[in-house]
């Protein structure tokens, strides 16, 4: 199996979250840790990320999620060019690229992610991408914001990726958040099933999730999926009086037509329940990552967020269809 295996499945456990653990010690793979985020959810937050997600946007911010795998990472800046990681690989899949900034590279097609490059480097120029928890580790880890949460409302959120990739996991962690009295939300696609929303909404005080495009053709030519399940399940969760925020992320060129913010704005407006629609900024940061997975970035060409003004005008179409915007 290659380092850059895809989870395929839509929800539960697979063949990558398998072997993290019995469900006695279960473990989930986490490949960041943001602490004091102001976005991801009320108040202060820590926002936990889960690898693995069944979809593959064009624009995904983490791309280093979409695996579940684990994957090798390099960081030129650390690099001393020792080539000692490249003596080291037993598949011969690292190799050198004299006179260049990323002085290696690695072929994903040969890696096996089994480390012995890591344990090599001297300088940590390379390392996992994801660390393996168990729900008391990651329980611990966010537990130490708690006065941040307590002072202002806010609470931990699971993201990624797709939280609901490794759903037992994400399901034994938001549990023991709501055990410890802290409050819970989530991140997700919705590319999942019913069986694990419903085995969720006990867990998870708000719902954060993306309807990225209307027209179910384009929405499986820049996400890789339609939108039709996506679409199924904000109605069930609509249904189910869970407390939900629908968002529209910002692409440019690509979400950012009126008639797909519109086409939106009124699917949201016929929800029970009165949920609001908050339209997210493009954010250009993300071309750094693919440069350290050494793929190429469709919006490199677009380096500043869209002009507050048009911003606004979508604003104001949604409003048109009697949506309030976040």
């Amino acid at each position: 199996m290659t380092c850059d295996t895809e989870a395929t499945a839509i929800g539960g456990a697979t063949e990558e979250t398998a072997p993290l653990g019995a469900p006695s010690e279960l473990r989930g793979r986490v490949f960041d840790i943001k602490r004091f985020a102001l976005h991801d959810g009320p108040g202060i937050r820590t926002t936990v990320f889960l690898k693995g997600c069944p979809l593959a946007c064009t624009w995904c911010q983490n791309p280093e999620g979409i695996p579940l795998k684990k994957m090798v990472v390099y960081h030129p800046e650390q690099c001393i060019r020792c080539e000692q990681c490249v003596t080291a690989c037993p598949n011969g899949a690292i190799t050198t690229r004299p006179g260049e900034r990323r002085f290696i590279h690695i072929d994903r097609t040969r890696c096996d992610c089994d480390g012995t490059c890591i344990e090599a480097c001297p300088t940590r120029a390379l390392r996992w991408d994801s660390t393996e928890y168990t729900a008391e580790q990651l329980l611990r880890e966010v537990e130490r914001d708690e006065v941040f949460y307590r002072n202002s409302g806010g609470g931990v959120t699971l993201s990624g990726g797709e939280p609901l990739s490794q759903a037992p996991f994400a399901r034994k962690l938001l549990e023991l958040c709501k055990a410890a009295g802290l409050h819970t939300a989530i991140e997700t696609t919705l590319q999942t099933t019913p069986t694990v929303l419903t085995g969720m909404l006990p867990v998870v005080d708000l719902f954060l999730t993306d309807i990225k495009l209307w027209d179910p053709e384009q929405h499986r030519r820049y996400t890789g999926v339609d939108n039709g399940i996506i679409l199924e399940n904000v109605r069930f969760l609509a249904g189910k009086g869970a407390h939900m925020l629908v968002r529209v992320p910002l692409i440019p060129e690509t979400t950012t037509s009126r008639e797909n913010i519109a086409a939106i704005a009124r699917f949201v407006g016929a929800l029970p329940g009165g949920h609001a629609l908050e339209l997210i900024n493009f954010n250009p940061l993300a071309a750094g990552k693919y440069e350290m997975l050494e793929r190429p970035y469709p919006y490199a060409r677009y380096t500043s967020p869209l002009p507050e003004e048009d911003v606004e005008e979508l604003r104001c179409l949604v409003r048109a269809e009697g949506v309030t915007v976040i």
